[in-house]
């Protein structure tokens, strides 16, 4: 009870919070800094089930977190040895793919909803990829494959069936990891209630991902100038290399 009375003080306190009918949430942060040392961040989800959302299921509430990063064009090439050589033969472009997917539960998707629930609500990672018309009309599911392959790789994929811990049987908190590489934008959370296999309720929430400082003066300073910012790379690199010569010199 201390424990779910301490996340309730938080969700009141909390600097990014939505409400759905029956569901509270909050984001432990909406803004995660870009620093020169960053090598990822964990963001805590919250949530309180009202009692008003639905008659509580004997097994339990499940919930589901999804976050979604920044959309992009994504192209998938395919490399077929030709003779001696290897060649990218094939190919197919992906428009508007979220560049950082995490899918987190209190357990495994298929023990929550059917297939055909999961699809509808796109709740996986594979649902939360759109399908392209080249890609259905070649009827050729291995791009798709491939695309989260390297995603995953990258660790830009992730999901996590025991990321999801309920406090209590009304209260949850959630972990989302972001790795280094975490894009820079605005990421989207959607928080999905089931009950006994059927959506109970929603929620939706937003954190930005930016670079502060001296970082955004520099990547600023790149974009707008750019000739500016190779010649001072190069002069400041001169700079250290006679300065290094001086040090270093032998009488």
């Amino acid at each position: 009870m201390r424990r779910a009375l301490l996340a309730l003080l938080f969700l009141l306190l909390a600097p990014a919070m939505a409400s759905a009918q029956g569901l509270v949430t909050s984001l432990s942060t909406d803004n995660v800094p870009i620093l020169s040392n960053f090598t990822g961040e964990r963001i805590a989800v919250f949530g309180v089930i009202e009692p008003g959302a639905s008659l509580r299921p004997k097994s339990g509430y499940d919930v589901v977190v999804s976050v979604r990063g920044p959309r992009g064009a994504v192209t998938v090439r395919r490399k077929e040895q030709w003779g001696p050589l290897w060649l990218n033969l094939d190919a197919r472009r992906y428009i508007a793919i979220p560049s950082f997917i995490s899918v987190v539960a209190n357990r495994p998707l298929e023990q929550i909803a059917t297939a055909e629930v999961r699809d509808d609500l796109r709740i996986g990672i594979d649902a939360l990829i759109p399908q392209q018309t080249a890609a259905r009309q070649a009827n050729d599911p291995v791009f798709r494959e491939a695309l989260q392959r390297l995603r995953r790789d990258q660790g830009l994929f992730t999901d996590n069936d025991r990321a999801v811990r309920f406090i209590s049987p009304t209260v949850f908190q959630a972990q989302v990891e972001l790795p280094g590489a975490a894009p820079l934008g605005v990421y989207d959370v959607e928080v999905a209630l089931f009950s006994d296999g059927a959506l109970a309720a929603r929620s939706n929430m937003r954190f930005a991902v930016s670079k502060f400082a001296v970082e955004q003066w520099v990547a600023e300073a790149a974009h707008r100038t750019p000739v500016l910012y190779g010649a001072a790379c190069a002069l400041i690199a001169v700079l250290i290399g006679w300065l290094a010569s001086v040090i270093f010199r032998r009488d």
